[in-house]
């Protein structure tokens, strides 16, 4: 039988593509917080939420899931990889900032789809804009060639 004593200091803990995905995507989800903190076109009460680092990665998947003309919770819980419950809970509280409002189903009359506000709209197009710009910061950082090898390999690799 083999033995496995891991310790803290074992490297390989640190270096593995797992680890270095979840730090990219800490560092390129709080830049984009950042600048829509920011945003012209972000209302102020909503700006000051990003700014305080109340919207947070959970909310981001709200917004990267609903489509543009609705969802029903189910397909947007399934769209983010969450139960239904928790999705529940952020739609809740994106409905009370304003992003988002509940409206019945034209196809099915005891569903209710999830859909955006004018202000979610905006929000939706700030969030837009921050992704370019971080991606065009990360471009810079590591260079347009490396960026498009990236984000070919991860598109290969997530549709598997």
């Amino acid at each position: 039988m083999l033995e496995f004593t891991a310790h803290a200091t074992d490297p390989w803990r640190q270096s593995h593509p797992g680890h270095w995905l979840r730090l990219a995507l800490e560092r390129f989800d709080a830049r984009v917080m950042e600048l829509m903190a920011h945003h012209p076109g972000v209302p102020l009460g909503l700006s000051n939420l990003a700014a305080r680092g109340q919207v947070g990665a959970a909310h981001i998947h709200i917004t990267r899931h609903l489509a543009t003309e609705g969802s029903r919770l189910t397909d947007l819980a399934q769209r983010a990889g969450m139960t239904k419950q928790a999705m529940g809970t952020l739609v809740a509280q994106c409905e009370a900032w304003g992003l988002v409002t509940r409206e019945d189903d034209a196809t099915d009359a005891r569903a209710r789809r999830v859909v955006f506000t004018a202000t979610g709209l905006a929000w939706l197009g700030a969030y837009r804009d921050a992704v370019a710009q971080a991606t065009d910061e990360m471009r810079q950082a590591i260079s347009p060639e490396v960026t498009t090898v990236v984000t070919l390999g991860l598109e290969a690799y997530c549709s598997q």
